[in-house]
């Protein structure tokens, strides 16, 4: 439960209240809950959509992006910010990239990004609202979304010294968190009208291609791309709804 509460809490902004210890043990255990706080997050965008279905669709396309936003409070949104800066201003350097990641202001890159991710997540979702199952694409984007953290975590190095993904990455459990993925994805593969071979193929193929920038760069992964990925990994996922 404690590990639970933990993630609930790092990956969110619901209300609650830490007044508890965390081990180290506590924080990578975490991350096996990831998946169901994305299952949360899209519980309550799916409350949003029936709250404003009978409005205009792209009226109830912006409010569910906003709810999305809001839910997460805009941290992995931060995160491709920060990674889109560090990319461009960079040069290729690794040392000059991780040092751009750190800080704080917001560049061109930075914008360009977050505005080019939310315009397609917009699109790609009024283009879901018109289907019957939009509800259960709404539910199941975010749980894939944080998936791609235990992927990316199993396999990749820590690109820096210490950071906040240090531990998470250092102590979660590696055969529980393969036995996650592989029940998730068994319980999506089994879900009525969604194409889950696809689906799973196509974020799977974004998560390994996102490591292998993370790896040609700078060597692994940190917080900010970790964050990256799993707005980039949602973001195609919608997407390939929307076309499929």
């Amino acid at each position: 439960m404690k590990s639970f509460l933990i993630a609930l809490q790092f990956m969110t902004r619901f209300p609650i209240t830490n007044t508890f210890e965390m081990s180290d043990d506590d924080l990578g255990r975490s991350v096996l809950f990831y998946p169901l706080v994305g299952l949360i997050v899209g519980f309550a965008l799916c409350i949003v959509y029936i709250l404003f279905s009978g409005t205009n669709q792209l009226l109830v396309s912006a409010i569910v992006l906003l709810a999305w936003v809001i839910a997460t409070g805009g941290l992995h949104l931060d995160g491709l910010a920060d990674s889109a800066d560090a990319w461009l201003g960079g040069h290729g350097d690794r040392e000059r990239t991780l040092e751009i990641m750190k800080d704080a202001t917001c560049g061109p890159a930075a914008v360009i990004s977050l505005v080019l991710l939310l315009l397609v997540k917009f699109s790609a979702l009024s283009v879901i609202m018109d289907y019957d199952n939009a509800l259960l694409f709404l539910l199941v984007t975010p749980v894939i979304g944080r998936m791609a953290v235990i992927l990316l975590f199993s396999n990749t190095p820590y690109a820096r010294e210490q950071g906040i993904a240090e531990k998470l990455l250092a102590y979660m459990p590696f055969d529980k968190a393969m036995m996650m993925l592989l029940a998730i994805a068994g319980v999506i593969l089994f879900l009525p009208q969604f194409p889950s071979l696809i689906v799973l193929a196509v974020s799977m193929s974004t998560v390994y291609s996102l490591r292998w920038l993370m790896l040609k760069r700078i060597g692994g992964l940190t917080g900010d791309t970790t964050g990256a990925a799993i707005e980039i990994t949602e973001a195609v996922v919608l997407v390939t709804l929307a076309v499929v």
